[in-house]
């Protein structure tokens, strides 16, 4: 085993299962708050999932960023997109002068955004810009490997050290942002062979192709999963051959959520499927995986049903760049308001609520 590969598995060995006593501590706190029971739904559920990853019933949800990561991928070279390579970098600086969509919704969020150069094409170091460069691009995976697997571990555990870094710093909750062009074509060969599912049933238009770019990028992922043949039982074979160095890179944001204790809110079908690869690599990395948004992408509600997740946001959305996962932070601050400060059955005068069954 390659050092890089070495050094991914011993830290998954590390990763603990969710606490289950602090979710049951913050499953009665949301019992005592003077409204019926469960009645937040899926808010409820996001904050008791947060009080088991970080192991108190007791949390803060600030401050908050959201991770952008950005990378080129070669198949784009099959006419699978609708605009070229060049849009990567392009968006990349837009996001450092803050103009992108995501930066006016952190901006609303009070997030940060946080742009990661993970192998843009000929990208130079840029201000504002963490260069975790892996590559110059991926490779064509409709002729072979995107990258090789010490490479995809690299990434990976580049994914874990911006948590851990991001934690030093502060921050509370995470998320899940990616910028390029093409990764739509690696996230649905990713999640074609990883759900075992036909390619036309995982694979969308993405920014917006045409009949015939559908078709090209049907076909360019047929080939590529024909041509490296990768392992669905593997779920680093599959980054390797298919994947891309974004996608690798919030697989490990995704594990370092679990290890470092630190919620990541999942964006739409890129992001979940990094969260698929991470819970596939280490099952125990699901309790650090919050579900923003589904993804108006033909495998979008596959995808969360594979991680048994379900969104907080039902918006048709389909933008990316850590849009759908920005939204869903202020969904969060309001349930934690009342979770944190709404007053109790008792100092409100009222008989406590109690199950009763039924429908």
């Amino acid at each position: 085993m390659e050092p890089y590969e070495q050094k991914l598995w011993q830290l998954l060995q590390t990763v603990t299962g969710p606490d289950e006593d602090a979710r049951a501590a913050a499953h009665q706190k949301w019992n005592d708050c003077a409204k019926p029971l469960g009645s937040l739904g899926l808010l409820e559920t996001a904050i008791e999932q947060i009080a088991a990853l970080t192991g108190s019933p007791e949390m803060t949800l600030s401050p908050r960023a959201v991770l952008v990561l950005c990378a080129d991928n070669g198949v784009v070279a099959q006419g699978v997109t609708q605009s070229d390579s060049s849009v990567t970098a392009t968006v990349t600086r837009n996001l450092t002068a803050r103009r992108t969509s995501v930066c006016q919704m952190a901006a609303v969020a009070r997030c940060e955004v946080v742009p990661v150069d993970m192998g843009i094409l000929d990208f130079p170091p840029t201000r504002g810009v963490l260069s975790r460069r892996v590559g110059n691009g991926t490779g064509d995976i409709s002729q072979g490997p995107a990258m090789t697997r010490e490479q995809a571990a690299q990434a990976v555990l580049i994914g874990i050290e911006l948590v851990r870094e991001q934690k030093e710093q502060g921050v509370r909750l995470l998320a899940t942002g990616e910028m390029g062009i093409g990764n739509t074509t690696t996230s649905s060969a990713v999640a074609s062979v990883l759900l075992g599912r036909e390619v036309t049933e995982m694979t969308g238009r993405g920014a917006g192709l045409s009949n015939d770019g559908l078709q090209r990028k049907i076909k360019a992922i047929e080939q590529a999963i024909a041509v490296n043949r990768p392992d669905p039982d593997d779920a680093m074979d599959v980054l390797a051959k298919v994947g891309g160095f974004d996608i690798a890179g919030l697989c490990g944001v995704f594990l370092g959520g679990a290890l470092y204790q630190v919620p990541v809110l999942a964006d739409g079908f890129i992001s979940t499927v990094a969260a698929l690869c991470a819970v596939r690599l280490c099952p125990k990395a699901e309790k650090a995986v919050l579900a923003s948004h589904v993804s108006a992408e033909p495998a979008g509600r596959l995808i969360l049903g594979a991680l048994n997740r379900s969104p907080l946001i039902t918006a048709g959305m389909r933008l990316g760049e850590g849009t759908g996962a920005v939204a869903a932070m202020p969904l969060l601050d309001m349930a934690h308001a009342v979770y944190s400060e709404s007053y109790t059955f008792e100092q409100g005068g009222i008989e406590h609520y109690v199950p009763l069954g039924g429908a």
